[in-house]
């Protein structure tokens, strides 16, 4: 089963991405305020980074592969000239890891500029770009997000807004973009709004990024969420809100909240720090082994084991001390560098567990094989027996949404029968995953705000039908 997932997934031809964006107007250094927006999104995308900007009249660009820090220097972003810049961290989960493949993905079409930063993953991007290249279009890399350009192409005789609603009616799947040209910045978030979208002020400068992380660091006030199925047009005019799709159920990410946001952040109304507390306090009860101490792996797991320590009175300790040099294992682009990560990232503090009884509290187990060298490392310190409890239920299927599960690794709840199994694998004397209801109780939101689909199966949009094979062949 587990080769079966890799040969699924692995030959997906969608390019697959948790990513970052971040968008500007208005402001004398837009460009040195993206990058400092970028590195607040780091967390992100790590593979590579890149801004383009705009003084009125001339674009400008910069991007290669790498952390933003080690991308951009002072030479760069001072030939980043202008007063609106847009901003991209990448992490492919699919596809060609090079330079053509980083973003903004910039084009030069009849006598404007167009550059767009996407965050999310497009379901009929293939179909999409098979229709378009039969109609004339020349690629120039395989993103699904060249496709919205290029879409965008095709209809830009009737004016910009037009354009912008003809293309992305036609695409399916989730995205949160910025786009920028000579004298614009354009926002859009799908209909359902699986990603983080959120718009800001700087002084009298406009700005959007992918979490509010963002706006803390370069100072600016959070204003809303950029609405699901929103497109946001920002020039000298000043900020015009387009609804042009009809509603649709939404379907936050609710991983997001549980894994991947920043926890300062603020995302679906919910600040994410606080919401991984009432996990914990959901799971403590639900679940209450013998134990003498709650601790994390850090640094994901950090909230919710606090929780889970408020709400049952056990005794909360930092018992494996990070190296905050080492890179976060589950963004790391190759499995290669996966395996080091978890090698080198954590040491435990003997005399603290030795001969104790203690309980782990993790935010998520996707492949197992990061909990297992863990819990394979804490056994060396004598500890008595280890317990864990998971903040989400299972994860058994594939996201298409573009979070990196959708083509990589195997999810060990999809091939392994039952908790007990799970727990034999990773080295464990008890597991526990949170409760469906838990995990959506302790989000202040109802069930139907979410998308659930990694944990029951149920997509909110057909997925690509190689997934969805594979998914009814689990069933």
């Amino acid at each position: 089963m587990e080769s079966l997932f890799e040969e699924k997934l692995e030959t997906s031809a969608y390019p697959r991405e948790e990513c970052g964006v971040f968008a500007i107007y208005g402001h004398e250094d837009a460009s040195r305020v993206t990058f400092f927006g970028l590195f607040a999104l780091q967390h992100r995308g790590q593979e590579s980074a890149g801004i383009v900007s705009s003084d009125g009249c001339q674009v400008y660009e910069h991007k290669g592969m790498g952390l933003a820090s080690e991308v951009f220097r002072e030479p760069n972003l001072q030939k980043l000239a202008g007063s609106l810049a847009i901003g991209h961290v990448r992490y492919s989960t699919t596809g060609s890891s090079n330079i053509s493949n980083a973003q903004p993905f910039l084009v030069h079409f009849g006598e404007e500029y167009y550059a767009l930063a996407h965050n999310g993953n497009i379901l009929n991007a293939q179909k999409l770009r098979e229709e378009l290249e039969d109609s004339g279009s020349i690629f120039q890399s395989t993103m699904d997000s060249e496709v919205i350009i290029h879409l965008m192409a095709h209809h830009l005789k009737k004016g910009l807004e037009e354009s912008l609603t003809a293309s992305l009616a036609r695409v399916e799947g989730a995205y949160c973009l910025v786009m920028i040209t000579r004298d614009k910045i354009i926002a859009a978030r799908d209909p359902r709004g699986f990603r983080p979208l959120a718009l800001g002020k700087l002084n009298g400068s406009w700005v959007i990024a992918s979490e509010t992380c963002a706006f803390d660091l370069i100072g600016a006030d959070y204003i809303r969420d950029v609405e699901p199925g929103e497109i946001i047009i920002i020039d000298a005019k000043g900020l015009k809100s387009l609804r042009p799709f009809p509603k649709v159920k939404t379907c936050h990410c609710i991983f997001e909240l549980i894994y991947f946001a920043r926890p300062d952040s603020q995302i679906f109304g919910q600040n994410v720090y606080l919401c991984r507390k009432r996990l914990g306090h959901e799971l403590a009860r639900e679940y209450r082994p013998d134990v003498e101490i709650v601790m994390p792996f850090p640094d994901s797991g950090n909230y919710a084991a606090l929780g889970y320590a408020e709400e049952s009175g056990i005794t909360f300790e930092m018992g494996m001390i990070r190296n905050h040099y080492v890179g976060r294992t589950f963004i790391q682009p190759t499995q290669p560098m996966r395996d080091f990560g978890v090698r080198v990232k954590l040491n435990p503090v003997k005399p603290l567990l030795e001969n104790k009884k203690v309980l782990i509290v993790e935010d998520s187990i996707i492949r197992g094989t990061t909990s297992r060298n863990r819990v394979q490392s804490l056994r060396k310190t004598g500890i008595k027996e280890i317990h864990m409890a998971v903040s989400c239920p299972p994860t058994i299927y594939p996201c298409p949404y573009g979070i990196d599960f959708s083509s990589k690794g195997e999810l060990i709840a999809a091939v392994k029968e039952n908790e007990k199994a799970i727990a034999e694998f990773i080295g464990l004397d008890s597991l526990h995953y949170l409760t469906l209801d838990g995990m959506v109780r302790a989000t202040g939101l109802g069930r139907n705000n979410f998308c659930l689909a990694c944990y029951t199966g149920i997509y909110p949009i057909v997925p690509p039908e190689k997934i969805d094979k594979f998914c009814m062949e689990l069933k």
